[in-house]
């Protein structure tokens, strides 16, 4: 299953965003974010989107922590590799965290289809497989 470069690129949720800087003193710098439905890209210029990260949905492992103070709402990502990063965003705007899910399990469902569809495409392309499997069937 391939993907139209549309589909990739779709932005999903646009806005700002406060993450925790990894200094010793642990700021929060508020960030320009666009979700689209491959990635999380992270700019520090609101005006000119350089300098940007990019966190691929498919090095994120969960969204973590979830946790309502005051007038922010708190949620960490957790990455494959285990790297925390930790997110604020105000109580009042559509939360990220839910998005950020939302987000992730779509991927992960459309990339279990594309796996699946792949796999059934490589089994019947070669029949001999099939019919080994058939035989030790009881």
């Amino acid at each position: 299953m391939k993907m139209s470069a549309a589909e990739i690129s779709q932005v999903l949720k646009e806005g700002e965003l406060e993450k925790r800087s990894d200094s010793l003193l642990q700021f929060w710098k508020r960030k320009t974010c666009v979700l689209t439905t491959d990635s999380l890209n992270i700019y520090a210029d609101t005006q000119k989107r350089s300098k940007g990260k990019e966190l691929k949905l498919q090095s994120i492992k969960k969204v973590d922590c979830v946790e309502r103070t005051g007038k922010f709402v708190y949620f960490t990502i957790v990455t494959t590799d285990n790297k925390e990063i930790d997110f604020r965003c105000s109580g009042e705007e559509n939360c990220w965290n839910a998005v950020i899910t939302m987000a992730l399990i779509d991927f992960q469902n459309r990339k279990a289809i594309q796996d699946f569809k792949t796999r059934q495409d490589n089994e019947s392309a070669s029949p001999g497989q099939q019919e080994r499997r058939m035989a030790r069937a009881p």
